[in-house]
């Protein structure tokens, strides 16, 4: 009879999210990798596999997580520019808290790898289809209802949105200071504006 695991994978997942946030992918070695999900080695092999395994996964189970919350935000919102307005303010109250934030810093570290991993790179351009199709559908509904502008270029809006997403991540790493992150979210939104 196979044994039951002794700790549950999303916790773990999670864990592993802040781990690699904090250290980087190159920066976390095995040993912290352990420590710090307070699993035995053999238990990380046989649930994960490797440390790229568990870093791919924990990179993915973030971005399809995040990304599919915004989706279904985006499409269940009347007001597109509300919608977009509360997405950047639950990103810039996530990245103000000190424990909250940790786990999004592994988008830095996934980045990062982006050149010479392409299961990496494919993972987020997926995600940047996914989500640029997302922002551009909801756009494409406020422009016909009057909320932006005819003469905006919606494809071009959408991928700034997208990209807008991940930079505050990097402005939040950089600066300790917050109303930096109010400022970029102000200023991204307002694009929006006629």
């Amino acid at each position: 009879m196979a044994r039951n695991k002794e700790f549950d994978t999303t916790q773990v997942l999670h864990k592993a999210m802040e781990i690699f946030g904090h250290y980087g992918y190159e920066g976390t070695s095995l040993q912290i990798l352990l420590d710090g999900l307070g699993i035995a080695r053999q238990s990380l092999y046989d649930t994960y596999g490797t440390k790229r395994e568990l870093f791919i996964r924990a990179v993915n189970h973030y971005v399809n997580e995040k990304s599919s919350a915004v989706v279904v935000y985006l499409q269940r919102h009347n007001s597109v520019k509300q919608a977009i307005a509360s997405i950047f303010h639950e990103i810039v109250v996530t990245l103000k808290d000190e424990e909250r934030r940790k786990e999004c810093f592994i988008l830095n570290s996934a980045i990062d790898q982006i050149p010479h991993d392409p299961e990496i790179a494919s993972l987020f351009k997926t995600d940047k289809l996914l989500l640029e199709k997302a922002f551009y559908d909801a756009l494409v509904r406020a422009q016909h209802e009057g909320e932006v502008d005819k003469d905006k270029d919606l494809y071009a809006l959408a991928q700034y949105l997208y990209h807008s997403r991940y930079a505050l991540t990097q402005v939040a790493k950089m600066s300790s200071d917050t109303t930096t992150l109010d400022n970029f979210a102000a200023f991204t939104l307002s694009i929006l504006e006629h």
